[in-house]
């Protein structure tokens, strides 16, 4: 059996999602689409708006295969460790292929831009350094920083989320030394950034999250499979929420107020006297996007202020997040598969080399520390019996069979 891997968050899976597993299996004549999903919280730096679980379900009932889970310590990072991270559980899962979702559609750019970017690599990594040092944001930074290196106009621009992830995937696949083939598929119809949603089928997550915020829910009916839509709904009538910022914004600020600033200097990404800021924001704001227009700056993107949130409300420091990063991975957390996926597990036991995991109460390590406690945060809006309830079943839980 063949099998092709995806990188994914899934918040929510829509159709555009849909298409992508489909070109996916296409594109590379997989029998396998295995899935490694972010779980609690995101790239952006966000929790997801319902849990892992029923973002795996949605995937299993529109024909993704496996869903394995990316850790926090990879999910909430910038593209080169994410992508690093993933790329490395995938492997582990035996895939002979990788796909990502990209605005150019041909992965020759990729591998251009790979080229390239391997010859200057020395120089790159120098103009990045000395634009933040002009007080640029990391992303400012490295899009001025490979402009200045003045690529012809058939190498691939570092400007577009999809295009830098891809270009990192494929980095990760050859610094790692695997031989997984990397295909890509065109994006349709909506862009990453895309906030509005129209008649067409697809549209950006985006957009979707921001129309069931605003109570706009029937109008991503149609950018949605029907399982997801429902899925979403079942969520939030269980547990009457769908995860945003603002549900965790009182409990950030009582971490922050109550935190002395030397200790809050030691979370992970909390850098250049943050920790000061931290504090005058969290007196002056009443929610969390106060807050983070009073931390807004030219030199910290919106994104990398909301994984400092997120660090700080999990309370992972520099030292631990040092530690578990100079780690490999050290399981495969299942969360669930088809009778295609499971037949693909049972072929593939004797190839695996980390132990795949359906319940983690027995795991121990600062990883599986992280994990439990990151969950526990994820979890914390809920109410008492809906929240003891969850956090008994994340180590109880066996990984979803789809029949």
């Amino acid at each position: 059996m063949k099998a092709v891997g995806i990188v994914v968050e899934y918040n929510p899976f829509h159709n555009g999602h849909l298409f992508q597993a489909e070109q996916a299996r296409k594109l590379t004549g997989a029998d396998v689409v295995i899935v490694v999903m972010s779980g609690t919280f995101l790239q952006r730096g966000e929790p997801a708006i319902v849990s892992k679980w029923y973002r795996a379900q949605m995937a299993l009932t529109a024909g993704v295969d496996l869903v394995i889970e990316l850790p926090y310590m990879y999910s909430t990072q910038k593209a080169e460790i994410f992508a690093n991270g993933a790329i490395s559980l995938l492997a582990e899962m035996g895939v002979e292929f990788i796909n990502f979702g990209s605005e150019s559609g041909d992965i020759e750019d990729f591998e251009n831009l790979h080229t390239f970017m391997k010859s200057h690599q020395t120089t790159f990594d120098q103009l990045v350094k000395a634009k933040m040092k002009l007080g640029l944001s990391y992303p400012r930074a490295t899009s001025e920083a490979f402009c200045q290196l003045e690529p012809d106009s058939s190498i691939l621009t570092l400007t577009e989320p999809n295009n830098i992830l891809g270009f990192h995937y494929i980095k990760a696949i050859s610094e790692q030394g695997h031989k997984i083939k990397a295909t890509t598929t065109l994006r349709k119809q909506a862009h990453y950034h895309d906030r509005n949603i129209t008649q067409k089928r697809i549209a950006s997550a985006t957009s979707i999250r921001q129309a069931i915020a605003n109570g706009q829910s029937n109008e991503v009916k149609h950018v949605m499979p029907e399982t997801s839509y429902r899925l979403i709904k079942d969520y939030k009538e269980a547990f009457s929420l769908l995860h945003t910022w603002e549900h965790y914004y009182n409990l950030l600020q009582y971490k922050i107020l109550s935190t002395p600033l030397n200790d809050l200097g030691l979370i992970y990404e909390c850098e250049e006297g943050l920790e000061y800021r931290m504090k005058q924001a969290s007196k002056l704001s009443s929610s969390f996007a106060e807050w983070m227009e009073y931390m807004k700056t030219k030199r910290y993107t919106w994104t990398r202020l909301q994984r400092l949130a997120t660090h700080v409300l999990t309370n992972t420091t520099k030292a631990e997040m040092k530690e578990v990063l100079s780690l490999k991975p050290q399981y495969i957390r299942l969360l669930g598969m088809n009778q295609i996926g499971q037949s693909y597990l049972n072929q593939t036991k004797k190839q695996r080399a980390l132990p795949l995991i359906t319940k983690p109460a027995k795991l121990e390590g600062t990883i599986a520390d992280i994990e439990e406690r990151v969950t526990n945060v994820y979890l914390a809006p809920l109410d008492t019996k809906r929240r003891t309830k969850q956090i008994r079943e994340e180590i109880t839980r066996p990984p979803i069979l789809i029949q």
